[in-house]
């Protein structure tokens, strides 16, 4: 006899998944709220610590989150050590998010690693589409980026401001422009 999985099973495996279950509306209250906690903190670094801490899947050591911050659930966000991340970012992490260490990320950059079915009438349904998002570590990316759902971007890879990222790239990179594409191999 096969037991059904519960939306957020399907979500966390990377299945289709319906996006207003009421357990994950409540996964992502709880996520507002701490989001809102955060991003009215007073400059305290040990107070917004742990709230990242609290939020997130993971927190490396010594990391820095400028307010506002905004992400869907928390839980499947993973930050390596020594992270920048500057104001006005958007995590959407219907599937894990996972960043390396020594990673900058500029204001305004929005990761999505949720899709939804190009059928109408599967999106009425409110049906997500999970698809996770890597970044490297030693990775610089520039103010106003857009990652878009099932990317992964190599160590070392710089990706220039306002670029849009629809497809993975390798280490050692730069990438720049929408649809972004390699513009520069980095020696060394």
């Amino acid at each position: 006899m096969e037991i059904s999985k519960t939306e957020r099973e399907k979500m966390t495996n990377g299945e289709p998944f319906l996006t207003n279950d009421p357990q994950l509306m409540e996964d992502k209250k709880n996520a507002r709220i701490l989001c809102s906690r955060f991003n009215n903190s007073p400059e305290d670094e040990s107070m917004r610590s742990a709230l990242l801490k609290e939020l997130l899947g993971q927190c490396g050591e010594k990391i820095a989150v400028k307010p506002p911050f905004h992400c869907d659930y928390g839980y499947n966000i993973f930050v390596g050590d020594d992270f920048f991340m500057n104001f006005d970012c958007v995590f959407l992490d219907a599937a894990p998010i996972r960043i390396g260490a020594h990673c900058m990320i500029g204001p305004k950059t929005c990761i999505y690693a949720i899709g939804h079915p190009l059928e109408a009438e599967l999106r009425r349904e409110k049906i997500g589409i999970p698809k996770p998002v890597t970044i490297g570590d030693n990775v610089w990316i520039g103010g106003g980026v857009t990652i878009l759902p099932g990317v992964t971007i190599g160590d070392n890879t710089v990706i220039a401001a306002a670029s849009v990222v629809t497809k993975s790239f390798p280490d050692n990179v730069v990438i720049a422009g929408n649809p972004a594409r390699i513009i520069k191999q980095i020696e060394g």
